[in-house]
């Protein structure tokens, strides 16, 4: 048996890409906690659309989280939407280089990109057992 064949039991390639879920989870975080103090603090407001993107934003942070801990623990079915998350995140980078902080989305797009190859490597695939 050749060592490109072997399971490793926690490959960096699927720990570091658990590690920047956990990170973007984080990120996604610190937004419903801004979210939250904008909508308390807010002068006029639409109260169903504020509350509404403020949930959105939460369930987005957990299901984010979950991705990340189902990755750590090698579980199949969260490769792909592990992956589809990512797409979402060059997306919203790809937005923020046109309208502006440039600088944001441009770390979102490498942070997407970044944890999407990670996911797909072969040392990840393996542990996941989707080779």
């Amino acid at each position: 048996m050749t060592g490109e064949n072997q399971v490793v039991d926690n490959p960096p390639t699927l720990m570091w890409a658990s590690f920047l879920l956990y990170l973007e989870c984080a990120g996604l975080t610190g937004l419903t906690l801004y979210l939250i103090y904008r909508d308390v603090t807010a002068e006029s407001l639409q109260v169903g659309v504020a509350i509404s993107l403020t949930v959105m934003t939460a369930l987005a942070a957990a299901v984010v989280f979950l991705l990340g801990r189902s990755l750590a623990r090698r579980a199949k079915g969260a490769r792909g939407p592990a992956i589809v998350v990512q797409l979402f995140v060059i997306a919203a980078g790809g937005f923020l280089v046109q309208v502006n902080p440039l600088w944001l989305g441009v770390v979102l797009m490498v942070l997407g990109a970044l944890t999407g190859v990670l996911i797909v490597l072969p040392p990840s695939t393996r542990a996941l057992g989707v080779d």
